[in-house]
């Protein structure tokens, strides 16, 4: 696990874009896209690279975490049509290559089958872009969900549902149940990329990063992969014990190695 400490969330959304931009200028790549704050600046940075720097993602294809069940795909609050207005819409992604769960399938239990076997008939995902929450869930996987965890539905706790009910008309509005790549699912990826900024989310990175490994910190599963790059601003770092050697080991990089 590399922890990537930078100054400002500015230089945190660059260094994304620029561990993305290697994926999707090698050619054919599978993305795993997250919504939520964590990643906008840098779906932004992107979007912004194909426009001056012709960064062409056609050749790209992309699996979401998660969807919200019983939500259109066309709602504005579904995390396709979230992804479509935060990058889809703004760099040359084929929508027809972006694919999420079917909020709307009639057995949800035989839509969880179905996308796992598209993301491993695609090959697996790449890259895996990563949020955190301030209780250290990763994609919908609260606090208590086991490790080894395969896509499912999972019931939001009444917090997560108030923390959304911002982007709805309100909390009644915020549905009860999710569809989401599980903890064993988002960990098949070949490289987890996590991004965070802020005070808020130093205790879940220190938890994460340095703590046990245990389903009380979802997060904390990343311990186990072998490629994770953790990419923060400094509040972000507070609370980390070793942020003094990561920003040692970081500064004395060799050239050759990337992240």
């Amino acid at each position: 696990m590399e922890i990537v400490i930078q100054p400002t969330p500015a230089e945190v959304d660059s260094t994304v874009a620029d561990i993305v931009e290697g994926y999707v200028r090698a050619g054919a790549t599978t993305l795993g896209l997250a919504t939520g704050s964590s990643p906008i600046g840098t779906y932004r940075e992107l979007a912004a690279r194909h426009r001056d720097a012709e960064l062409d993602f056609s050749l790209a294809r992309a699996f979401l975490l998660d969807e919200y069940l019983g939500l259109p795909k066309r709602h504005p609050q579904s995390y396709y049509s979230v992804i479509r207005s935060e990058l889809v819409d703004h760099v040359n992604l084929d929508p027809a290559m972006v694919s999420s769960p079917n909020g709307e399938a009639p057995c949800p239990e035989q839509e969880i089958a179905r996308y796992d076997q598209s993301i491993a008939a695609a090959g697996g995902v790449d890259v895996q872009l990563l949020g955190i929450g301030t209780d250290g869930h990763i994609g919908f996987n609260e606090p208590g969900s086991s490790l080894t965890s395969r896509t499912r539905v999972k019931t939001l706790t009444e917090q997560t549902r108030i923390d959304n009910a911002r982007f709805f008309d309100g909390v009644d509005d915020v549905p009860h149940h999710v569809l989401t790549q599980g903890l064993g699912t988002i960990s098949d990826a070949r490289h987890l990329v996590m991004i965070a900024t802020g005070e808020g989310k130093a205790d879940a990175i220190a938890a994460a990063v340095e703590g046990p490994l245990s389903a009380f910190c979802p997060a904390s599963v990343m311990q186990l992969h072998r490629h994770v790059t953790v990419v923060i601003d400094e509040a972000a770092a507070s609370s980390l014990k070793l942020a003094d050697y990561y920003r040692y080991a970081l500064e004395h990089k060799p050239s050759w190695q990337s992240f």
